[in-house]
């Protein structure tokens, strides 16, 4: 008998089908969705049934959609998805019909960045300074404690969305105000790490991480958020050794303290000019912008497989070897408006086209993108971290973006 597997897919990204696809291409796996609007073509023949809901982030709706597929095709195997939005909820969704996988106790720990930084501290792991924020006095009481500059952030916010940067106590009242923060709408303020930043990725199987990755951002991603034009990139490098050995320690510590079982990490971590390193959060789900492919091709395995296998299986392939460096370039413009022309194509495809993977260029005519992610982006890979180094290079100082 084959086994139900539910995927809450609220909307078909092709970032989202790709770990849909993965989940369709198990073994003894009948694939039903959780939709907002279902895919299109062959992507709509990986499920075998689907029920669309209002209110893709509503846990009832989550629940009321699962239930209407166990009546129609017997005993849900697991419930899965990869939004971090809805982690909570589909956590809801499995105590509700007692299915294995992550508890709602451990994906709100995941979740609410204040709850995951006091429960990181109480277990001893070195955390960014931070503090909900109510009114102007806990503002003023985190300030006198942190200094400035500061970061405000919302509790339960993603991919470093509504995050921004206050650098006196004028600009930290007028943005409390400006938010109408209260108790029941409080935001996250935290200490502005300076730093190198980086990426430290798990596959974890029973609340052992069995695989990791580490990435680098350059430059942060507070920077590539407060400037729209820099052509920023990610680094893979393929060395990972002892240098990364702290890293490893404060990783799997983060995920020991927060309880995860299967699944996907993300975390984000800083290394300051002293070399001491600190977390600045980790999120229960694979990694966007890139990271996740990039993990794939720096091992020369399938990051989606891995993925579904850990969540539906609760099996992990073999030790991952580090074959080769991969970096991501995400190509930015300065102005706005909408693309207007892109330079510095064929210079750059002549200089880089022996360790060029893939490359998503901008699309003439299209609004220029909200995403720190950018309006396109060039994968390279080769076994020296080095020459991937340097064609990053020669893509952002080469390439331009421009708007009309």
């Amino acid at each position: 008998m084959p086994r139900n597997v539910v995927f809450v897919a609220p909307f078909p990204l092709e970032t989202t089908m790709r770990f849909v696809r993965a989940v369709a291409k198990l073994p003894d796996v009948r694939l039903l969705g959780v939709v907002h609007t279902p895919p299109a073509g062959a992507d709509r023949k990986l499920f075998h049934d689907i029920v669309r809901v209002t209110d893709p982030l509503s846990g009832k709706d989550i629940l009321d959609a699962t239930r209407v597929l166990q009546r129609r095709h017997g005993e849900v195997h697991r419930i899965v998805g990869i939004l971090e939005a809805i982690q909570v909820q589909i956590a809801e969704a499995r105590e509700a019909f007692a299915i294995p996988g992550t508890s709602p106790r451990v994906a709100e720990l995941f979740r609410d960045k204040s709850k995951m930084k006091a429960a990181l501290r109480e277990a001893g792991l070195p955390v960014a300074k931070s503090a909900l924020l109510t009114n102007g006095e806990d503002a003023r009481a985190f300030a006198a404690r942190c200094g400035f500059p500061m970061v405000l952030k919302p509790p339960a916010g993603m991919g470093a969305k509504a995050t921004f940067r206050v650098n006196d106590l004028g600009a930290l009242l007028r943005s409390v105000s400006g938010l109408g923060t209260s108790r029941e709408n409080p935001v996250l303020a935290e200490e502005f790490l300076k730093g190198r930043e980086f990426s430290f990725e798990t596959v974890t199987i029973d609340g052992k991480p069995r695989t990791h990755s580490v990435s680098h951002y350059l430059p942060s991603c507070l920077d590539v958020l407060e400037n729209d034009w820099i052509q920023w990139c990610c680094l893979l490098p393929r060395e990972i050794g002892a240098e990364y050995n702290e890293a490893r320690k404060i990783g799997f510590g983060a995920i020991e303290a927060l309880g995860l079982d299967d699944g996907f990490t993300h975390m984000e971590w800083f290394q300051g000019e002293d070399g001491s390193l600190v977390i600045g959060e980790i999120a229960q789900r694979p990694p966007g912008a890139n990271i996740t492919r990039m993990t794939g091709l720096a091992h020369d395995i399938d990051p989606y497989r891995a993925w579904a296998r850990a969540v539906v299986n609760g099996s992990a392939d073999e030790r991952w070897d580090r074959k080769y460096a991969v970096g991501c370039a995400y190509l930015r413009g300065q102005g706005q408006g909408r693309v207007s022309n892109v330079t510095g194509i064929h210079e750059t495809y002549n200089a880089i086209k022996d360790v060029l993977v893939e490359a998503d260029l901008p699309t003439v005519g299209k609004p220029k993108s909200e995403s720190y992610e950018g309006d396109g982006y060039i994968l390279v890979r080769h076994p020296d971290t080095e020459v991937v180094k340097r064609a990053l290079k020669i893509i952002i100082e080469t390439m331009r973006v421009h708007y009309r």
